[in-house]
């Protein structure tokens, strides 16, 4: 399966310790496609339904439902942990994620 950048994708993101996202949830791929085409792993922000508005987090729309792209809970995953993809991030949502990696990790 080829993953791309920006793509949403389900993963078992289990087992995990303490305050870290679990179970099986969609993510939205990070990394970039160059690195996704020659590694085993795979740069990811996990999703839920459930959030406050932190200045971390993006609200997005997938699949018909609100939910947050969690980009304060990044990690890095081998690819055998992806069951399936589910969709892509739109142009907007693609454009709001970037600002906030950018205002989160180089500003």
């Amino acid at each position: 399966m080829e993953i791309t950048q920006y793509q949403v994708v389900l993963i078992n993101l289990d087992h995990t310790q303490g305050s870290e996202m679990k179970k099986t949830r969609p993510c939205a791929v990070i990394s970039p496609n160059e690195m996704n085409k020659h590694l085993r792993t795979v740069v990811v922000a996990p999703m839920t339904t459930s959030s406050k508005n932190y200045p971390t987090r993006l609200e997005i729309t997938h699949d018909g439902k609100n939910g947050w792209v969690v980009l304060d809970q990044i990690r890095t995953i081998d690819k055998e942990r992806i069951l399936k993809p589910l969709g892509q991030l739109s142009i907007s949502e693609i454009k709001a994620l970037k600002a906030i990696l950018k205002e989160t990790f180089v500003d």
